[in-house]
């Protein structure tokens, strides 16, 4: 069976329209400090759906040096560090956000990948841990506690995440749950991800989790041939503000490093 696909996300005219709008406003002499951090910060969005990171974050910068007490920010910047290995440089971005905003959940999750991906497995299992159980029914917070486990006991992870799995709830995450655990077929799994989906976005974007998760699976099981091309596969769909998207990068390069490690 081929793999279900969606159109690769192109840019949108209104996206471009925001762009040049917003571009046009920063050049008006008579605004305000929090007037121009809010528009550097807005096209530093736009610019970061359409994958543009460097100027992004100089955007972001920018809006920071006018509005210093952005958590957003610094929560986006955390993440660009992490995809780059800057993971101290990371973790600092992370805990600016948490000092604003000590209830952001994205940088509570955000961190403790960054510490995954740092080699703090520890720290990061710990931070997982709390996130996972603050909110218990999400199956994505399930899914990065378990490959988190796997790096200290995975028999165990995998029995932890079974028990997870059984209580699930009926969101379509619980799907890459029971792919990753092989509860579910890849051809019955990819067929609840894409029911319910009635347009391409919305596909895309799916798929472009199913595709990183259903690589780590493989990745974790030392299958590295199948999960680069899955990695591949959720970047092609080009959702850049997905986290899966961000840290396919990540995961690549890990890969091909430790290949390069195995044949020198």
């Amino acid at each position: 069976m081929a793999p279900p696909l969606a159109v690769p996300l192109q840019p949108s005219i209104q996206q471009e329209v925001q762009i040049a709008r917003t571009t046009q406003l920063l050049l008006q002499e008579e605004l305000n400090k929090q007037q121009r951090a809010e528009l550097h910060f807005q096209r530093g969005v736009y610019y970061d759906s359409l994958g543009l990171r460097e100027l992004a974050r100089y955007d972001f910068n920018q809006s920071l040096s006018l509005n210093p007490a952005q958590p957003d920010i610094f929560n986006l910047l955390g993440v660009y560090f992490t995809q780059i290995g800057q993971y101290d440089a990371a973790y600092e971005a992370f805990d600016s956000t948490l000092e604003l905003d000590p209830d952001n959940q994205y940088a509570e999750r955000n961190r403790a990948i960054a510490l995954y991906y740092g080699d703090r497995v520890d720290l990061a299992l710990d931070e997982m841990t709390k996130h996972y159980e603050d909110d218990p029914s999400d199956p994505f917070r399930a899914l990065w506690l378990y490959i988190i486990e796997v790096e200290t006991n995975g028999e165990q992870a995998y029995q932890k995440l079974q028990q997870r799995y059984e209580v699930r709830d009926n969101q379509w995450g619980w799907d890459l749950v029971g792919l990753m655990l092989g509860e579910e077929s890849e051809q019955e799994a990819f067929k609840n991800i894409a029911s319910g989906v009635n347009d391409n976005l919305g596909l895309a974007q799916r798929l472009t989790e199913a595709y990183f998760y259903l690589a780590k699976k493989h990745q974790l099981e030392g299958n590295y041939s199948e999960a680069i091309g899955l990695y591949k596969l959720a970047l092609s769909f080009n959702v850049y503000e997905y986290v899966e998207h961000r840290y396919a990068f990540l995961e690549l390069s890990k890969i091909f490093a430790e290949l390069r490690e195995q044949n020198q």
